[in-house]
């Protein structure tokens, strides 16, 4: 949509002017056409200033996620971006894309949920408007056991795309839950699918829920405890489009690297996370043990030394960790 990509070229500028006369020249359609979508953008919100012999620059966006906010040229992933308002799941709509041919790197962003989920089948809460809700399928050329590590690696991109828009860094609940000031701000979901007959994986599927402007009542009375928005925890909510701009740039360097530079992933994921040398209650079926996390391994497993003596690895697949002064 023209419009659309007049947006990428205006917000590519950084403030800078460009002229009508280049951008239709770029974009292969009549200055008629491109005076028309800047019409449509100043519709929808955005402050676009203009002068004569200099052009149009962008002063102000809504907050609005589309993929003229957040196209960036030269990334793998979020190469292609779906923005859709309301989703069941932006997991599901993925893994309903890939029974056709799609890219590599695709991204899809929703504004709502109606069915976010999390891990070991819990809901994900994503009112409209308040969140970030994020899903980007890859095709790692890696074995089959190197998969399981992104979902670790995820934790730590998304880390760093709140530390580049917000100035502050947050930690990781061991495996994957990403925390601010004691609880909650993000949850990532890791799915894959494999060729029925070889095994061999068609693709990986990383979801991540953002909670940028959620106030205690979207929430909710039982996930408010342990939940936090950027909002509550910043005093001010960024732009979602920043957020989602951030986090795809993030993923993206992450894509490169993986699974070449584990050693330094996995250092990185050690310095964050929060579990390490707390006690914890680790819930295993129908049971319950007591003990204390000493370290994360080699493999992202976490070693627990038991309350009533002795040591034990434990896989994120098989385990839930609970804080037991909190929720880290």
């Amino acid at each position: 949509m023209l419009r659309e990509e007049v947006l990428a070229l205006l917000r590519a500028q950084a403030g800078k002017p460009l002229s009508g006369e280049a951008m239709s020249r770029k974009l292969g359609v009549s200055r008629a056409a491109v005076w028309k979508a800047m019409e449509g953008l100043r519709q929808e919100g955005y402050v676009i200033a203009s002068a004569p012999r200099l052009g149009y620059w962008l002063e102000e966006s809504p907050d609005r996620l589309s993929p003229g906010e957040l196209f960036q040229p030269g990334r793998r992933v979020g190469q292609e971006i779906l923005c859709l308002d309301t989703v069941d799941s932006t997991n599901n709509e993925l893994k309903r894309r890939a029974v056709e041919q799609v890219p590599d790197g695709l991204a899809v962003v929703a504004g709502c949920q109606t069915g976010g989920r999390g891990r070991r089948g819990r809901s994900f809460v994503s009112p409209a408007g308040k969140g970030l809700y994020l899903s980007v399928l890859l095709r790692p050329a890696c074995p089959l056991g190197e998969v399981p590590a992104l979902t670790a690696w995820s934790a730590v991109a998304v880390c760093d795309a709140i530390e580049e828009v917000c100035g502050v860094r947050p930690g990781i609940k061991w495996p994957n839950d990403v925390i601010l000031e004691g609880r909650k701000v993000c949850g990532i979901l890791t799915e894959l699918e494999l060729e029925a007959e070889t095994a061999a994986l068609r693709y990986v599927v990383v979801g991540i829920g953002v909670n940028i402007s959620q106030d205690a009542a979207d929430f909710g009375p039982e996930v408010a405890p342990v939940a936090v928005s950027l909002s509550q925890a910043l005093g001010q909510a960024p732009r979602r489009a920043e957020v989602a701009r951030a986090l795809l740039d993030s993923l993206d360097r992450l894509y490169a690297q993986f699974p070449r530079e584990r050693q330094r992933w996995l250092d990185r994921y050690r310095a964050d996370c929060l579990t390490v040398g707390r006690s914890v209650r680790v819930l295993m079926g129908a049971g319950e043990r007591e003990g204390t996390a000493l370290g994360v391994e080699a493999d992202f497993s976490l070693r627990v030394a038991w309350k009533d003596g002795g040591e034990e690895v434990l896989s994120s697949g098989e385990v839930s960790v609970r804080g037991l002064l909190g929720y880290i």
